[in-house]
């Protein structure tokens, strides 16, 4: 699985492990940051709280995983991929 990424995305060794060290590292901070300001708000956890939190989660992501990115020298990977989803999602192409 790990061999078919690296190839897919030509990448070495090392920047797959540090690829996959971001999504972990920026999903898990995302989460906790919509946790926190949810947690701000006076939303009980039902329903409501996690429609609430879906949302707040896919905005934060993209900006979490870029943020992770920087310090991980993964930023240009980043850049380029959440662009292609942006694109995917019916985003418009920058040229």
């Amino acid at each position: 699985m790990f061999r078919k990424l690296q190839e897919k995305w030509k990448v070495s060794p090392i920047n797959l492990f540090l690829i996959i060290t971001t999504f972990a590292l920026g999903g898990t901070l995302c989460g906790k940051v919509g946790g926190y300001l949810l947690s701000l708000t006076p939303l009980d956890k039902g329903a409501l709280w996690g429609f609430f939190y879906i949302i707040l989660i896919t905005l934060l992501w993209p900006i979490s995983v870029i943020l992770v990115s920087i310090p991980l020298g993964q930023f240009s990977f980043f850049k380029n991929y959440l662009q292609k989803v942006f694109v995917k999602l019916g985003g418009q192409k920058k040229t």
